[in-house]
């Protein structure tokens, strides 16, 4: 899905390979409210901060919870919506709001059918599935 895509900038034309690279909690290293997830894009690095406050909205509005790769997916999802659109300048860091964490995150389980159908993270080698070696992690 949104962990390793090719998306085509739209002023430019390029063809940008997205890989995403790690999730990290900023409250410690950036003291930020706010998950950063980080892909690289061409080799380029780019964060998509998404805030907190989206995990504690999400479980109060259905009673779910956004997993590490429910978060990484909808960061990727946006990412490639910022290109599509144009709105994407070259930036190092973008932010997205608790809606829009929401949203994307909404329409990548959609997209996927389940949380449990979510593409597992690291992509260590792609010819294996990490839950294989780690064994079956929580879903819905």
């Amino acid at each position: 899905m949104y962990e390793d895509f090719h998306v085509t900038d739209r002023w430019t034309g390029e063809d940008l390979h997205c890989v995403w690279k790690g999730t990290i909690v900023a409250i410690a290293t950036r003291h930020a409210d706010a998950t950063d997830i980080r892909f690289a894009v061409n080799d380029r690095p780019v964060w998509v901060a998404m805030p907190n406050k989206a995990w504690v909205e999400q479980k109060r509005r259905n009673g779910k919870v956004i997993t590490d790769y429910a978060a990484a997916q909808a960061a990727g999802r946006f990412l490639k919506s910022i290109v599509e659109s144009g709105y994407d300048n070259g930036r190092e860091m973008y932010t997205m709001t608790v809606d829009e964490v929401l949203e994307h995150v909404d329409a990548v389980v959609r997209e996927a059918g389940s949380t449990l159908k979510l593409p597992s993270l690291p992509v260590i080698d792609p010819n294996i599935k990490p839950e294989l070696l780690l064994g079956e992690l929580q879903g819905d």
